[in-house]
Order: C-alpha cells, then sequence, then structure tokens
C-alpha cells in the first residue's frame, strides 16, 4: 500500500484524542502516516491486565510498551476513561490498531474468558505493595497474566487474599509510597522479558528485535 497523506480533518481529530491520552507532540501524530499496519501478534508473549485504570495517559503508555514487546493487553471495567472502539484507536495513534486490546466486565469475566491455556490454568500474577517479595523472585513464563490495580487504590483486597502465594511487588526505597503505573507495568514487562531471553524462549534478530 503507498503511502496516503492525512487530511487536515483526520490530523485535527487526532490531534484532540491525542490530548486526552497526553500525546500532544505534532510530530507523533504525524509520524503515524508512515507506520504500516501489523496484526496483533498471535501468541502474545504476556498477558498485561490492568484492573479498573483510571488515568487514559498511563493506558496508553502501557498500551506502547504491549505492542513494544509482543504483550497482549487486557481492561478490566469500570474504567476511568472512554473506551469506544474509535476514541481508542485514535487517541492510540499509530500503535492501538496493532494492540488488539480486550475487554472484560470484571475479574471473573476476565477468567472465564482467558484463564485457561493448552497447559492448564493460565498463571497470574499480581503487583502490590502488599507484600514482600519482588519480582526479581519470581519465575515467569510466556503466557502468564501480569496484573495490576488502578492508580489510586490498587487492587482490591478481596482479590489479592484470593491469591496469597501469587502477589508480587517492585522494590522502592523507604517511606516511598508508589511507582506509576505505567513506569511499573513496563519494569516488570521487561524483567519478565529478561528472564525469557536468558532461558532462550525468547531471542533476538541479527537487528537486536525480537523475534515474536
Amino acid at each position: 500500500m503507498g503511502f496516503q497523506p492525512m487530511s487536515l480533518r483526520a490530523f485535527q481529530a487526532l490531534r484532540s484524542l491525542a490530548n486526552i491520552l497526553g500525546a500532544q507532540s505534532p510530530q507523533g501524530l504525524t509520524a503515524c502516516k508512515a507506520v504500516p499496519l501489523r496484526c496483533p501478534v498471535p501468541r502474545p508473549l504476556f498477558q498485561v491486565v490492568l484492573h479498573e485504570p483510571e488515568i487514559p495517559n498511563n493506558t496508553g503508555n502501557i498500551g506502547r510498551t504491549c505492542v513494544a514487546t509482543g504483550c497482549a493487553l487486557h481492561l478490566i471495567h469500570p474504567l476511568g476513561f472512554d473506551v469506544s472502539e474509535k476514541a481508542c484507536r485514535r487517541a492510540g495513534l499509530d500503535y492501538w490498531p496493532r494492540l488488539g486490546v480486550q475487554h472484560s466486565m470484571d475479574f471473573a469475566d476476565y477468567r472465564s474468558k482467558h484463564g485457561e491455556t493448552p497447559a492448564g490454568p493460565r498463571p497470574l500474577w499480581f503487583f502490590t505493595t502488599r507484600t514482600t517479595r519482588n519480582c526479581f523472585d519470581a519465575k515467569f513464563e510466556p503466557g502468564d497474566a501480569l496484573i495490576f490495580g488502578k492508580e489510586t487504590a490498587g487492587l482490591p483486597d478481596a482479590l489479592l487474599d484470593q491469591y496469597p502465594d501469587r502477589l508480587l511487588c517492585l522494590p522502592m526505597a523507604p517511606e516511598e509510597r508508589s511507582l506509576n503505573l505505567a513506569t511499573a507495568v513496563c519494569a516488570v514487562v521487561y524483567e519478565a522479558l529478561r528472564q525469557q531471553l536468558a532461558r532462550g524462549t525468547v531471542t533476538l534478530d541479527e537487528q537486536g528485535r525480537l523475534r515474536l
């Protein structure tokens, strides 16, 4: 498919929606025209699950991390922002159409739709400050679900209480309360990816890119 210039009206619509996600750079908006469309990875490396996210900027950044690492993004409702297909596609700019976001009405709905793999129940990891076990002590495997809570309250206690042996945290300095959600997701995904590279379950090509 050849290069198709973007109309002024389409550009203005993209810029308006980008502002919702905090992506206000005109360079970032125009760059999306030249990026070829790529379908979501058939077998995502990990499932990144956001439980009731509230801030669209974070979800947009996490979506880009998922696309760059071959992960799937799952959003568990209710959400704190508009998630209509048109809004998400445009707000995500160049990468959102390649993301293939999955939606669930609640955690039980997510489990019913995505809780099983060909090898058995999908391993779940819950990230919270309620534990002292850090993510560097866990062994991640392809297909694992990495589950993060909302920005203001984290994951609900009732959910954490069901999985006491599956709780992980990111180490922080004393007295610090939390990390930004998008920062935490990126750190965890790359630790899980590092483990796969070390074991050889994921490899890089000659350009240093992931073979997905």
